[in-house]
């Protein structure tokens, strides 16, 4: 089948079932990934992944997907995070799922790297998802949302940077070679933060003494027009995502902090607002589902050689989850309902978890199989995640208070 005529089918039956999930009141994300199921070699086979043109097409709606992803939070909220007591629980949501992922990862013998790479997508969590979750229950008003967003704005920073170290360990040699390479990453990796923070900085003291840098956006539109907003936004996302190449990392990681960057008292409000309304048409309208949809296209049910290891690797991305919660809470002196409603929304996985299994995938570090069976869980752990907490926690926890009335 053609490119365009695939990137047609690929569009309408991911846009078509996204929506029916969310009329379910189910992730869209969801659905578009079913979208490429259906469509891809695992059932219909119309459309191959191998596609030429289709992993390029990918590759450009993955930097749409992360420019989203970060525009929604704020490098400032990240400083913040690390002044208080939230990050002694944020910490611990990164570490426990990692950890115990890693873990199992080992005691199922999937390798070094493979284990390595399972700890990082375990431990992410996506925001947008998330940010459901807290609406449907209640919760955005409330202390859990506070931890959740502080939880998964350090857990996906600390995994951006993971990611970059670990895609550069050499996959043999001894152990003086992996160190070594370890201490050279480590140095990059120094200039990459130092760069960024360095810009962000810069911006601060220019802010403090007066410039008004949302006159700078202002006079680019006047002389090229409405539509360079958008243009302006991805060459500063751009420039950072080039820095992190040129350094050797993935142009994820420093698009990432790019788009962190870019705070709302850069534009005039009514810019802001058509920023994001021209990003969520292109993202959510156009290049995210195909992405969605292509990483459905490369799941293979017959890859997966064991689904008892998909169930063990289900209720762990759960429980690690809740886990997390539970012992933030102890931590930092919250209930230890509060940490479990945390964990649930820590739960919710689909948009840089899968990110990363793709760059893991593509690179060879993840086979077949484990990209398969990540894509079933981050949909099922998504979807189970806060029916269990509703069917066990919420209601033994209103049977509780009834009781002591």
């Amino acid at each position: 089948m053609e490119l365009m005529t695939s990137l047609l089918l690929l569009i309408v039956f991911a846009r078509l079932l996204g929506r029916l999930f969310v009329r379910m009141n189910q992730p869209e994300i969801v659905g578009e990934i079913l979208a490429g199921v259906i469509l891809g070699p695992a059932v219909l086979g119309y459309i191959s992944p191998s596609l030429h043109g289709l992993s390029g097409i990918a590759e450009l709606a993955v930097f749409l997907v992360i420019l989203a992803a970060g525009l929604e939070m704020n490098f400032k909220d990240i400083i913040d995070v690390f002044k208080g007591k939230n990050v002694f629980f944020s910490i611990i949501g990164f570490l426990v799922p990692f950890i115990l992922a890693t873990i199992f990862g080992v005691i199922f013998q999937l390798g070094a790297a493979s284990s390595v790479f399972l700890g990082l997508i375990i431990s992410i969590t996506a925001l947008p998802v998330a940010l459901r979750m807290l609406r449907d229950f209640g919760w955005l008003e409330s202390e859990i949302a506070s931890y959740t967003m502080a939880t998964v704005i350090v857990a996906d920073v600390l995994a951006l940077l993971a990611l970059g170290v670990v895609l550069q360990i050499p996959e043999s040699g001894d152990f003086m070679e992996v160190a070594t390479a370890i201490f050279l990453i480590g140095g990059k990796l120094m200039v990459l933060i130092t760069f960024i923070a360095s810009i962000n900085i810069i911006i601060e003291k220019l802010i403090d003494r007066g410039f008004h840098l949302e006159r700078v956006p202002e006079k680019i539109i006047a002389t090229f027009g409405n539509e360079a907003l958008f243009g302006m936004v991805v060459l500063f996302v751009l420039i950072f995502g080039s820095v992190s190449e040129s350094l050797g990392f993935h142009f994820i990681i420093g698009a990432f902090f790019g788009a962190l960057m870019i705070d709302r008292k850069f534009f005039l409000a009514r810019r802001y607002k058509e920023l994001e309304k021209t990003i969520e048409s292109v993202s959510a309208g156009f290049l995210a589902p195909v992405f969605f949809a292509y990483v459905g296209l490369e799941f293979n049910f017959a890859a997966i050689e064991s689904y008892w290891f998909v169930f063990a690797l289900l209720a762990l991305a759960v429980a690690s989850k809740w886990l997390a919660g539970y012992l933030g809470a102890k931590v930092v002196g919250i209930s230890s309902t509060t940490g479990l409603a945390v964990g649930t929304a820590l739960c919710g996985r689909g948009v840089m978890d899968l990110v990363v299994a793709n760059i893991a995938f593509e690179k060879g570090f993840i086979d077949q199989g484990l990209f398969s069976s990540l894509v079933i869980v981050g949909a099922l752990s998504t979807l189970i995640g806060p029916q269990i907490y509703r069917r066990f926690v919420m209601s033994a926890d209103t049977n509780s208070k009834a009781v002591k009335q």
